[in-house]
């Protein structure tokens, strides 16, 4: 979620404090510790990491928003440009007025996929070859939404993209052409009245034949079942009251349990398959407006892009500690 001016957010933070759902850590389930930032970037360069895609030896794949780059990062903090996406005359993007890169979602032989959102005929799903390379468009998308969260269904070969803006999720064939609105309703739009904090559907994640969204505005976390035609089954809310609710990942062997970056209160909070959440990254961690979550065994990667703190945007990781519930 680039950068909104910090009053955007305010209705938001009034509802969450005192109604954030939490409980105490159970004995089955896991933990996160031993946080740790891994590489510092450059909010003068436009280097606000946005989103997360990870590589088969446990590199990361970062969108940075304001540069309109794809980079990949390595755990020991060396960063590489793989793309840039081209520039853009006269952007007129919804919420940030910039042409910025967003969602990233990597194939199993390397292909990447990202989200571009400009307020012109670029807006759509670009792809990058494995390795990083020329970007080239595959589909269009409505100059006037705000394609955000991307997630890519290998088995049936299509892309899910989350429109902020328009409240919808578009899909689209993996090797690119018509998008489709896919998933539509009051639950995927946003709330906030304001035109530079009016962010509905954010991130999204295909886990479990279902797809997953949150909701910034409303502060939800969703579920959509696919149905075996491809179609969408009935939105299912899964948690409420995530002030502020970014991207997120899903931890490994533990079904429904998933990580999500708060990113308004630089928070990581995990959230329970009932719908229970409790906070277990801060910014005393080193968090700076976190943006997405990925998780890679027992560890989970957290890009931090600073759009309100303004300082330090980073990449952070940390050990998940897990117990196999079988």
């Amino acid at each position: 979620m680039p950068r909104v001016p910090r009053p955007a957010v305010v209705t938001a933070a009034v509802l969450a404090f005192g109604l954030l759902a939490t409980a105490p850590a159970t004995g089955d389930e896991p933990n996160v510790s031993a946080p740790r930032v891994v590489a510092h970037f450059d909010l003068a360069r436009g280097e606000s990491p946005e989103n997360i895609a990870l590589e088969p030896d446990g590199s990361a794949d970062l969108t940075f928003s304001n540069a309109r780059q794809v980079v990949n990062v390595t755990r020991q903090g060396r960063t590489r440009v793989l793309a840039t996406l081209p520039a853009v005359a006269n952007p007129h993007t919804p919420v940030v007025g910039a042409a910025v890169v967003l969602g990233i979602a990597r194939a199993q032989n390397g292909t990447l996929f990202v989200n571009y959102a400009t307020g012109t005929a670029a807006t759509g799903i670009w792809r990058i070859p494995a390795g990083g390379g020329k970007p080239r468009q595959i589909a269009q998308l409505p100059p006037t939404g705000f394609p955000n969260g991307l997630a890519l269904d290998e088995r049936r070969g299509v892309l899910y993209a989350a429109d902020s803006v328009l409240g919808t999720i578009w899909r689209v064939p993996r090797s690119g052409g018509t998008p489709r609105a896919w998933a539509t309703g009051a639950a995927l739009e946003p709330r906030n009245p304001r035109p530079a904090a009016r962010v509905g559907a954010n991130g999204l994640r295909f886990h479990r034949d279902a797809v997953w969204v949150s909701n910034t505005n409303a502060g939800t976390l969703m579920r959509i079942r696919v149905r075996q035609n491809g179609s969408a089954c009935a939105i299912e809310t899964r948690a409420t009251r995530l002030y502020a609710i970014d991207d997120f990942g899903f931890v490994e062997r533990h079904r429904d349990t998933a990580l999500v970056a708060l990113t308004g209160g630089s928070e990581v909070a995990m959230v329970r398959p009932d719908g229970t959440h409790r906070v277990v990254l801060t910014s005393k961690d080193g968090l700076s407006n976190p943006t997405s979550v990925a998780v890679r065994g027992r560890t989970v990667y957290v890009p931090g892009a600073a759009y309100f703190t303004q300082r330090d945007p980073n990449l952070l990781l940390a050990r998940v500690h897990l117990r196999d519930r079988g």
